[in-house]
C-alpha cells in the first residue's frame, strides 16, 4: 500500500490551468497518474492531442469541451473518455471547473499536425 499525502502533491500551472498531481509513478509509484485540473473562467486550454486516451471527470463548475469535430456541454459529475490521439479543447464555464484526470503514464501531448514533436505531461511523471 503507498499512500500520497496531501502535503506531497505537486502543482503545475500552465496559461491555462493548474494541475495538482494526486500519484503518479514518481508520486506513489502509480502506474497510471491521477492529477487535478482547475481552470477558470476565460481560461481556454490550447487545441491540443493526448497520444493516449484519458478520462476526465468533472468535480465543480462546467466545460464544453470539443474533441476532434464533436462538442459537448460537460457538468459537475460528468466524465467524457477522450480516445488517443484525437485534437481536443477544454473551454472552462463561466465560474471556471475542476476536473480529476487519468491516463497511462507515458502520455505526451503535441499540436495538431506535429506528432513528430511530443512533450510529456510533467503533471503525469
Amino acid at each position: 500500500m503507498r499512500i500520497v499525502r496531501s502535503t506531497q502533491t505537486r502543482r503545475t500551472a500552465t496559461a491555462s490551468a493548474v494541475m495538482t498531481t494526486l500519484a503518479s509513478p514518481a508520486l506513489g509509484a502509480a502506474a497510471n497518474p491521477l492529477w487535478r485540473v482547475e481552470a477558470g473562467a476565460g481560461q481556454a486550454g490550447p487545441l491540443h492531442c493526448i497520444d493516449a486516451e484519458q478520462v476526465w471527470t468533472l468535480l465543480e463548475g462546467a466545460a464544453t469541451v470539443t474533441v476532434e469535430t464533436e462538442r459537448a456541454d460537460l457538468a459537475a459529475g460528468d466524465t467524457i473518455v477522450i480516445p488517443a490521439d484525437l485534437p481536443r479543447q477544454f473551454i472552462p464555464g463561466p465560474d471556471g471547473f475542476a476536473a480529476v484526470v487519468t491516463g497511462p503514464g507515458a502520455m505526451h501531448a503535441y499540436m495538431p499536425g506535429a506528432a513528430d514533436a511530443k512533450n510529456p505531461l510533467p503533471w503525469a511523471a
